[in-house]
């Protein structure tokens, strides 16, 4: 963060509009992060300068000590809770296997039933759906889905509302991370077959990037992932984080979840990962991301 005599610069190097508008949703009580996230989203900005410029202008209203900590109060975040070694819901005992605090990473096993996977599985691969294509990622220019060759596996989704088993699960889920399913993407399958990876990456939207901003605009930052493991792998496939020396091998039914973001909602460089390329086997795996606010 810049210091006091360059923040203050930096309020008043911004077009007279926006400082109009910083002071009155300062006024009106609005957060002085959303305010942050929303002009960095307009493509104007970086954070860094919206973070700075808002932070000067919390002093000016409140005296010199005002602003020092406005971005340091945590948000609300979603959660797990690891107080005990299991956790009941939905009729199933959740246990507890693996937990790393800072990044928070935490194993879940028995999140799935047999039955449950192959059933989401199957449904992936039936008429009922519009199967599998090839995997791509955000465009970081325009926000455009593009083929990427770090990303070589199959994906396909399911439709929110469509299928009464992947709406159980959801609910489980959100009951789990203590957060509304509506706030959560459609899940996201993947397939990998043999030599088939995932090269490390991120999973938060880069809000300096022009390309991530239509997606942030759609419910926020995501705030945490769950992976969850529907089938069994011979040798390979595991999830890595090349920064913290862990990898954590498939295992049906069971899931990852880890948070993205800090406690302010601003992405966390730690969360590098990515998925092992498969030796033996297919990997299938869906992804739930959990989104700031109602994804739509």
């Amino acid at each position: 963060m810049p210091d006091a005599f360059a923040t203050a610069a930096v309020l008043a190097s911004l077009p007279p509009s926006w400082q109009d508008w910083i002071a009155a949703n300062l006024a009106r009580g609005c957060s002085p992060l959303d305010m942050a996230n929303s002009m960095a989203r307009s493509g104007q900005y970086t954070m860094e300068v919206a973070r700075a410029a808002l932070a000067e202008a919390v002093r000016q209203r409140g005296g010199a000590d005002a602003g020092a900590s406005i971005f340091t109060p945590a948000q609300v975040m979603p959660f797990i809770d690891t107080t005990r070694n299991k956790i009941v819901v939905d009729q199933r005992e959740v246990e507890i296997l693996f937990v790393l605090k800072s990044p928070q990473v935490i194993l879940l096993g028995n999140v799935l039933g047999t039955e449950e996977c192959d059933a989401i599985v199957a449904h992936c691969e039936s008429g009922s759906s519009s199967g599998y294509s090839r995997s791509t990622v955000t465009g970081a220019d325009d926000g455009s889905s593009v083929v990427h060759e770090g990303r070589t596996s199959e994906m396909a989704f399911i439709e929110r509302g469509k299928v009464d088993i992947a709406e159980r699960i959801e609910r489980r889920l959100a009951a789990l991370a203590h957060w509304p399913a509506e706030c959560g993407e459609p899940f996201q399958l993947q397939k990998y077959a043999s030599t088939q990876e995932y090269r490390p990456h991120y999973d938060w939207l880069d809000p300096d990037t022009t390309g991530h901003r239509s997606h942030l605009a759609r419910g926020g930052q995501r705030l945490a992932t769950f992976i969850l493991y529907l089938t069994e792998v011979e040798q390979g496939g595991g999830t890595i984080f090349p920064g913290l020396g862990l990898e954590v091998y498939p295992k049906k039914g069971s899931a990852l979840w880890f948070l993205n973001t800090d406690s302010n909602h601003q992405p966390d460089r730690q969360t590098l990962h990515g998925g092992a390329p498969v030796v033996t086997g297919t990997k299938i795996i869906a992804n739930k991301w959990l989104r700031q606010e109602r994804y739509g």
